[in-house]
């Protein structure tokens, strides 16, 4: 059965954030945290879907007006619109990855190294896929050849 069809019962989701970091390192990315992650993804990719839907309705409600000015400030309204529609569907490709991630075990791991990532920041950031030394690593490359 594909899990990631069924939407979890956030009741069932029975620890809490602070309960989770009160956890031993030896319990990380069991059963139950990652069914707190995955219930935690899939409540943001509802969010996200639903922002997505609310912008492309606010997109196709948008009147014509006769007054110059006012057809360009409503075509800057249009092209950021357009700009958060881009990055909140780059945002729910992620949240997808991390989900079939958590389906597979390999959420909560770093895709270069294999050491986890730590729930600390995968409560930050649930689509991280790098642990934060890898993270600052490509960062520094980024920067060094960026200059």
């Amino acid at each position: 059965m594909n899990t990631m069809n069924v939407k979890p019962d956030p009741a069932q989701a029975t620890i809490s954030k602070e309960a989770l970091l009160a956890q031993p390192e030896s319990s990380y990315m069991s059963t139950e945290q990652r069914h707190f992650f995955r219930v935690l993804l899939e409540q943001q990719l509802e969010e996200t879907l639903d922002h997505i839907a609310s912008l492309v309705a606010g997109l196709r409600d948008n009147e014509r007006s006769a007054d110059e000015a006012d057809r360009a400030s409503a075509e800057e309204e249009q092209r950021y619109a357009l700009r958060v529609i881009d990055r909140e569907r780059k945002l729910a490709s992620k949240i997808r990855e991390a989900l079939e991630r958590v389906e597979t075990d390999d959420f909560g791991y770093c895709e270069m190294t294999g050491e986890p990532i730590g729930l600390q920041r995968l409560l930050l950031r649930p689509t991280a896929t790098l642990c934060i030394a890898e993270k600052e690593r490509q960062e520094y490359r980024e920067r060094r050849y960026r200059s």
